[in-house]
């Protein structure tokens, strides 16, 4: 996106799928800030690991510790990057130290860096006894590896100055006695977490990172369903939407929906039963994600992510199978935390508005409300950020200059129970309810004492800040 470029940060998640070494790899990047968190616990939930990846000067940072939350609920494997090495940074211990206190998880070093800032010249791979050395002259070099037999090895000394060999020798010692050694099996149940270090914009670390995934990291792990779990052996194609992007391409008006293979064989051309409308799918042309490029999908197993363009059929939280009706569990919606009223700067351009509106409200980036009284919509985020957001992609792929103005509401809850009870409750609250994109009663709010007034004069009526992504 234009934004991303401009701004430097990601403010969608986009997929990826390469080979490398033997393995297939299908990366997810998700948004780091915090604005954007609901993008990402829905993409969490079409992962099998993370990799987190922490700036060696900053730490860990208050959006990392609210991912990884969402990481431990699930039981996420989780491997670690510290970036940003060739850069003034703190000291190891540290930012080890740091993680193991503020995220609660047991830290093994996999490398250890030698030098820092100015002086960083590479790491030592406690793993496979190599010594790993960053060419600073060129980014695009592959780092020299040299086998080495322990730290006593006088090959060390050829490479290494002397000032940073000590430092080197006395630290791994230290590391060695006080961290604990690496347990694959417990990396597996996301009890403890290994930490590679390097520098991204040198390409260093990283092949060692991507060695250590494919050691380390599971393999497509069973997804939960109702009425039973799916597990990726089956013969049988299942798959599931987490995330819907709409105008990737800014030429074309698509729509491309991110599928997570859970099990089977999918070959092009299939059909496929969507289970909300119980309609069969045609999928004639899948693509697979390189960064911005993409490429015809001629098949795809349990564990990969493709694109299915298609015209707004296809929803977060949708399955598509073989026949069986299954529907993929565990994918929230979350009630926002800002509302405001939108306007179009061309009041004559109030339909097109709507439709853009309901776009990003199927793809999960706002939620969109339509009072019961008075004409217009609300828009509802988690983050101050993502109303720019919504503005610049409204103006760039519409061509509508917009404005958000404050609302009178400051939350929205979710309404439910029996017919009897919703009707008298609508009638008597006429002027705080809503209706959003799929057509669900939802209660806008003021006050806390809102919510409470209504938990309290209507007991037989639930209000929920989530609502699970299932149709």
């Amino acid at each position: 996106m234009q934004m991303e470029k401009d701004r430097g940060i990601s403010v969608s998640a986009s997929a990826m799928s390469f080979d490398f070494s033997g393995f297939r790899f299908n990366l997810v990047d998700t948004p780091g800030h915090s604005d954007f968190s609901e993008d990402t616990y829905r993409t969490l939930t079409a992962v099998d690991a993370a990799v987190m990846v922490i700036d060696g000067a900053k730490g860990v940072e208050s959006q990392t510790q609210k991912l990884f939350e969402v990481c431990r609920l699930r039981d996420l494997p989780i491997l670690t990057f510290c970036n940003k090495m060739d850069r003034e940074s703190r000291d190891t211990f540290e930012i080890i130290d740091e993680i193991q206190e503020m995220l609660a998880i047991d830290v093994t070093p996999a490398s250890w860096p030698i030098g820092v800032g100015r002086d960083f010249i590479g790491c030592y791979d406690m793993l496979r006894d190599r010594l790993e050395l960053m060419d600073r002259a060129d980014r695009n070099k592959v780092a020299e590896s040299i086998a080495i037999e322990g730290l006593d090895d006088p090959k060390l000394a050829e490479h290494v100055p002397a000032h940073l060999l000590e430092k080197l020798l006395e630290e791994v010692e230290m590391a060695r006695e006080l961290l604990p050694a690496l347990d694959p099996q417990s990396v597996l149940e996301g009890h403890m977490t290994p930490i590679w270090f390097g520098s991204a914009i040198n390409s260093f670390g990283v092949k060692e990172l991507m060695d250590g995934i494919g050691k380390y990291g599971p393999e497509p792990q069973p997804q939960s369903a109702e009425p039973r779990q799916v597990s990726p052996e089956e013969k049988k194609v299942a798959g599931f939407v987490f995330k819907v992007q709409a105008n990737m391409d800014p030429k074309h008006r698509d729509r491309v929906a991110f599928v997570r293979m859970a099990s089977g064989h999918f070959k092009r051309g299939m059909k496929l039963t969507h289970v909300r409308t119980k309609k069969p799918m045609a999928v004639s042309n899948p693509v697979l994600f390189l960064a911005s490029d993409r490429e015809l999908a001629e098949e795809a197993w349990a564990g990969d992510i493709i694109g299915i363009p298609n015209h707004g059929q296809l929803r977060i939280g949708d399955t598509l199978t073989e026949g069986e009706v299954l529907k993929v569990t565990g994918i929230p919606s979350f009630a926002p935390e800002l509302l405001q009223t939108v306007r179009a700067g061309d009041p004559m351009k109030a339909k097109h508005l709507e439709k853009a509106l309901m776009q990003f409200a199927e793809e999960g980036a706002a939620k969109v409300f339509k009072p019961s009284i008075g004409s217009g919509f609300i828009v509802g985020v988690v983050g101050q950020l993502q109303f720019e957001v919504l503005a610049s992609r409204i103006e760039l792929e519409y061509g509508l200059p917009v404005r958000f103005e404050a609302s009178q509401f400051t939350s929205a809850r979710w309404v439910s129970g029996g017919k009897a009870a919703v009707d008298k409750f609508i009638n008597a609250n006429k002027q705080h309810i809503a209706h959003d994109h799929d057509g669900d009663i939802v209660y806008l709010t003021r006050l806390q004492w809102d919510i409470d007034r209504v938990e309290r004069d209507y007991p037989d009526l639930k209000l929920t800040a989530t609502k699970e992504m299932m149709v």
